[in-house]
């Protein structure tokens, strides 16, 4: 038995020693994949080292490691949790498990994460932190959509990646590295990603919303290697567009070989990618010889991601050129007027971050539009809106969610109302590439929640009982139309109608007894859940009992109508263009301040001028009577002689109306 267990040990370790062998020259195949940023391959070595021996920390922090460099988020959780199990994992495994889960909108669990590596690594507290908070954040995003809709432009997508569209007047550009074109498959693969290499392709224009099958741009802007994103200057008939080259690595500034979006990779690899811009004329017929863009020096560091102003006065382009406040910053060059390009300016610390700031984007509605890993996002890559004009941009505005999701989403396109266009996006691909998708603004619909009361006068006060006025027919309109929705009051006086934000309504109230009212209203719903909250005031039609207007109070000896008592008085004026047939007096009263001749005249004085503010307004100055009253009705105890709080007196500086028989 002894002997049978000795020699089956023996075949083991024989079995065992020529595994090793293997096992390090698999890994040693892997790592050179991995340093020279071939990722898709390194993926499926590090795996066959880990299928034929027992699971090593580095293998599976590779593998982890090798997902998050592609974008495929949901493995990258599954491996970086492997990853941390390990005694010995470094914690930075743990802020990137932390991300993936980020990316993946486990908000909850990315911030208990971010909350444990600030414990582990008191040094990165604050970035933590940040980050812990930014989860919070992403999830009330979520729980309050921005009322746009989003849809897939299927027509223009691919199994790869498609990104950064251009609308143009006879068409749409954007980037693709796909391997199938007009059904034919291509055979060049780009290693990083297991696609194609990036290509810029034209889309002819059928209608404003359809366009023909895209075609890849000739060889004269496509090499062999990647090209794009873009930009188009229809003034001109331009196309300022990025090409990457690779080149030696010389310099130890950490740029990245990710054709894209600068990825910060392995120093290991003797090659890197470097971008420049090009730019190419179309002369109605073909792309006219391509030049290079003036401050390119891809010896050194990279610039791409063009974007020009519509009168190609200002280049805006990403680079990690020294001297950078982050890993990427966005630039600007001014044309100078002898055509040529001025020196690039850094577009400052209200745009750019420590961390990556590229795809930036003017908009048609003039603003300017980029995509960021710096500022508090929802994870990824999220796009944002800079606030201001060129040169002096004071904010920067998260557009939120559904612009933004846990993935990346950058190189949006924006129309002249700001309230349409296309983004890029990874949300709807497990494998992290991105899709091309349309942008819609809709009209939120929420509820508009009324109540019809009426006001009742307690004697010798202003002060009023508030009771609720039920049976009263309401009559909703979109204003300038004559169809309407129509409702009554119940017991309470409550009144509900559905309703759109943005639109402008118009409620009529009429009950018998009572004056006919109206209000109109424009409500500002921001989501579906919203109430907008409307009173009806109903005033009995009686004649010669006096109605106080609220809030026409008058300064000390003043008789001007301040701007609170204008938005009153444009009440009256809704009141009586809805009841043609009454005639009112509008009186005037003061305190008991002064003398009874002065406060006559000034009583006097402060009644013509609401008048005369009615009058301005439409009102036919023959159904209006002023009256000024003086002190003769003082509604407190403030007479001659008793001291009183600048309050009461003020009470008794009131405008009223009566209906006249």
């Amino acid at each position: 038995m002894k002997r049978f267990f000795t020699l089956a040990l023996v075949l083991i370790l024989v079995a065992f020693s020529r595994i090793l062998p293997v096992l390090a020259q698999d890994m040693k195949q892997a790592d050179k994949y991995f340093n020279n940023f071939e990722f898709s391959l390194a993926l499926e070595s590090y795996k066959k080292v880990l299928e034929k021996g027992e699971p090593d920390l580095k293998v599976v922090q590779r593998i982890a490691d090798s997902y998050r460099i592609l974008n495929n988020s949901k493995e990258a959780e599954f491996w970086y949790a492997q990853a941390i199990a390990f005694p010995n994992a470094d914690p930075a495994n743990l802020f990137l498990y932390a991300e993936s889960a980020k990316r993946n909108a486990n908000y909850s669990k990315a911030k208990q994460l971010f909350l444990e590596y600030s414990e582990k690594v008191p040094a990165q507290r604050e970035v933590a932190m940040r980050m812990a908070a930014s989860c919070d954040t992403a999830m009330k995003w979520m729980k309050y959509p921005k009322p746009y809709d989003i849809a897939q432009l299927e027509a223009m997508n691919s199994e790869g990646a498609d990104f950064g569209p251009i609308r143009t007047k006879d068409g749409l550009l954007f980037s693709s590295d796909r391997l199938e074109i007009n059904n034919k498959r291509q055979t060049e693969r780009n290693n990083w990603t297991g696609n194609g290499f990036i290509q810029m392709y034209f889309a002819p224009k059928l209608t404003d919303s359809t366009w023909a099958s895209p075609m890849p741009l000739p060889s004269s802007i496509n090499t062999d290697y990647h090209n794009g994103p873009a930009d188009y200057l229809e003034k001109e008939q331009t196309l300022y567009f990025t090409r990457t080259h690779v080149v030696k690595k010389r310099a130890t500034n950490g740029v990245a070989a990710d054709p894209t979006s600068w990825f910060k990779g392995s120093d290991n690899g003797t090659h890197t990618n470097r971008h420049g811009i090009y730019m190419s004329k179309f002369n109605g017929k073909k792309w006219e010889k391509v030049s290079a863009f003036k401050y390119n020096n891809t010896e050194e560091f990279s610039i791409g991601h063009p974007a020009i102003t519509p009168d190609g006065k200002v280049l805006y382009f990403v680079s990690d050129m020294p001297g950078g406040h982050g890993e990427t910053d966005i630039y600007y060059s001014e044309r100078q007027g002898d055509g040529l390009w001025g020196q690039p300016v850094n577009a400052g610390t209200v745009i750019n971050t420590s961390g990556r700031e590229s795809f930036v984007n003017l908009g048609d509605d003039g603003n300017l539009y980029f995509s960021s890993d710096g500022h508090i996002g929802m994870g990824g890559l999220d796009l944002f809106k800079a606030v201001g004009t060129h040169k002096a941009w004071t904010k920067v505005e998260n557009l939120q969610y559904p612009f933004n999701t846990s993935q990346d989403d950058f190189g949006i396109q924006v129309d002249s109302t700001g309230k349409k266009g296309m983004l890029s996006s990874s949300r709807f691909s497990e494998s992290g590439f991105d899709d091309i998708l349309t942008f819609e603004e809709y009209t939120v619909p929420c509820i508009l929640v009324g109540k019809a009361i009426e006001k009742l006068a307690q004697a010798g006060t202003v002060k009023t009982l508030v009771s609720p006025v039920a049976a009263a027919k309401l009559q909703l309109y979109v204003n300038g139309s004559d169809e309407f929705i129509e409702a009554y009051s119940g017991k309470d006086g409550k009144f509900s109608f559905p309703i759109l934000a943005g639109t402008k309504y118009l409620i009529k109230g009429s009950k018998a007894g009572y004056l006919d009212q109206v209000v109109t209203f424009t409500p500002e719903c921001l989501y579906k859940t919203d109430t907008v909250q409307v009173e009806l005031v109903f005033i009995p039609n009686t004649p010669n009992k006096p109605v106080v207007v609220e809030n026409i109070y008058y300064d000390l000896d003043k008789f001007d109508i301040k701007p609170a008592a204008a938005l009153e008085l444009d009440k009256l004026v809704q009141m009586l263009q809805a009841n043609p047939q009454i005639r009112i007096e509008l009186s005037s009263h003061t305190d008991s301040r002064q003398t009874h001749e002065y406060n006559q005249m000034l009583s006097q004085l402060r009644a013509q001028s609401a008048v005369d503010y009615l009058v301005s307004k439409g009102v036919d100055r023959n159904r209006l009577v002023a009256r000024g009253y003086g002190e003769t009705k003082l509604i407190n105890k403030c007479k001659d002689g008793v001291s009183c709080p600048e309050e009461q007196h003020q009470e008794n500086r009131r405008t009223e109306f009566r209906i006249l028989k």
